[in-house]
């Protein structure tokens, strides 16, 4: 796994934390317990921060990003970052959950337990609310998470730390 080290600043890893091997964390990147960086990940913090809370995953070919001197990426504990994201410059808050293939643009915020659908794109500065879905490019209020769906996202977050666990132990 490469961790790479830009101008001086080397990414922080906890030690209960899984990189896969072929992705890649380039500079001011701290992840938390118990969350992963799967395959064909970048995670490049070379002009800002990245912070990814406790037990959050980023999932395969995603891209986690900054914006230069203007926004650093806060990822909370907990959060779903689906298969081939875009994350730039933006917050999620603890649970929230990034679709498969979706956008989620500088300044943007998506609140504990919202939810951005799949393949969409959330504009700059845009906010999601807890407890709501958007979708569509560019993304807009579709309905409320149903409770059922709220649970079901927060499993999905405790499933990856256990995949995450096995993936280690199968590669030591």
């Amino acid at each position: 796994m490469p961790l790479l080290p830009f101008m001086g600043t080397t990414p922080t890893i906890d030690s209960n934390a899984w990189v896969a091997p072929g992705a890649s964390v380039i500079g001011q990147v701290t992840l938390g317990p118990q969350s992963s960086v799967w395959y064909g990940c970048v995670l490049r913090g070379d002009v800002m921060p990245i912070v990814i809370g406790a037990r959050s995953n980023i999932q395969d070919g995603s891209v986690v990003h900054v914006t230069r001197k203007l926004a650093a990426t806060t990822i909370g504990d907990d959060v779903l970052v689906g298969h081939m994201a875009m994350i730039h410059g933006c917050t999620l808050m603890d649970r929230a959950f990034v679709g498969l293939g979706a956008i989620v643009m500088d300044g943007c915020v998506i609140e504990p337990d919202a939810m951005l659908a799949a393949g969409a794109m959330l504009t700059p500065g845009k906010r999601i609310p807890a407890g709501e879905l958007w979708g569509g490019r560019p993304a807009v209020f579709m309905r409320r998470l149903t409770e059922a769906e709220i649970a079901r996202n927060r499993a999905g977050a405790a499933g990856y730390v256990e995949l995450a666990r096995l993936h280690r132990e199968s590669q030591a």
